[in-house]
């Protein structure tokens, strides 16, 4: 018989990516703090940059530092525009890439906006021992990436496997 596991909530920062979205209208992140502190993850901290790309990547990278934080969902950048930097900002820091992410979200947001989902750049991967996960600006397209793939992933209770339980060995060598 199988144990039964306690859930483990984890430290969670949310990076939105934009030049127009500020603390009141920034509805795509505060979806994602409303839906991580739901699941009973918690909060590290919230912050809004400008669409740039070392404005994103100074940010995550303070993150990425302090041993505190286990997770960092950004929102917003992922398009094909001049201004969405937030792959270019994020995949020079992963020490790895977790390409199912991109691939299942693409998936699951063609059922939702058919073949506009291939503008997505939507990505994850590892840096220095944190998960960062790039989703869209859309408020939409953060609720499927939460829903339908982070959320479950980042449940330590999920069988068969999980991310969440992968945290202690992100920094073997």
């Amino acid at each position: 018989m199988a144990v039964e596991r306690s859930f483990i909530p984890l430290r969670i920062a949310v990076l939105t990516a934009s030049d127009s979205r500020n603390e009141d209208n920034d509805t795509s992140g505060k979806l994602l703090v409303q839906r991580l502190t739901d699941a009973g993850h918690l909060l590290h901290d919230k912050r809004i940059v400008r669409d740039d790309v070392y404005l994103i990547r100074a940010a995550l990278s303070v993150w990425i530092a302090d041993p505190d934080c286990s997770v960092i969902l950004t929102t917003g950048g992922t398009g094909v525009t001049g201004r969405d930097g937030t792959p270019e900002a994020a995949q020079v820091l992963f020490d790895k890439t977790i390409d199912g992410f991109g691939e299942m979200f693409r998936v699951l947001s063609y059922a939702q906006i058919k073949t506009s989902t291939l503008q997505s750049r939507a990505l994850a991967g590892v840096a220095n021992g944190t998960y960062i996960f790039c989703l869209p600006g859309s408020t939409g397209a953060c609720a499927t990436g939460w829903d339908e793939l982070i959320s479950a992933q980042l449940d330590y209770r999920t069988r068969p496997c999980n991310l969440a339980e992968l945290i202690p060995r992100l920094l073997e060598r």
